[in-house]
């Protein structure tokens, strides 16, 4: 029972830090979504926009455990940028799905200490092998770095921040 208590854990922790990310972008315009606030390139939409690739592929890389994938300097080309027909509610829209989804993959992990390879890139060309956990902490630790860029990309947008708008 314990065990399946961590997985209830794990699923919990991304659900909130998930929630704390549409905080951040709650209220704001399509112009918005796309406007630079800071000499970084990023914007609210694109980090969403790769919030929802980002936590796809690594749910993809549980599940497949291929152990000859690999990434090319390409694949992430445009992956921090929202593209022109996205719009802010759609990507929501599709992370409730990618949420909905790891919810029950990590729900059908059976031993969260599984050796699983992730694909080489790169900044890490050789073979990488992470625990299920880890790798499902990974997928939490992308999302509240990226929330951490978002929260001040907002702030300098129009003077939000998540603390405040949490509360409100």
């Amino acid at each position: 029972m314990a065990g399946r208590q961590e997985h209830d854990d794990l699923i919990q922790l991304l659900d909130e830090q998930r929630e704390m990310f549409r905080i951040t972008v709650r209220g704001i315009s399509e112009e918005q979504a796309r406007q630079r606030t800071t000499a970084s390139e990023l914007t609210l939409g694109g980090l969403l926009h790769h919030l929802v690739g980002c936590e796809r592929l690594w749910t993809k890389v549980l599940v497949d455990r291929d152990e000859n994938a690999e990434q090319k300097l390409e694949d992430f080309e445009g992956q921090y940028s929202i593209g022109d027909s996205e719009t802010v509610a759609g990507l929501l829209a599709e992370w409730e799905i990618v949420a909905a989804n790891t919810a029950e993959l990590i729900r059908s992990v059976a031993d969260l200490d599984a050796s699983i390879p992730t694909p080489t890139n790169p900044w890490v060309p050789g073979r990488v092998w992470w625990s299920a956990r880890f790798l499902i902490l990974h997928i939490l630790r992308e999302i509240a770095h990226h929330s951490g860029h978002a929260d001040i990309i907002r702030e300098q947008l129009d003077g939000a921040n998540t603390t405040a708008q949490r509360a409100g």
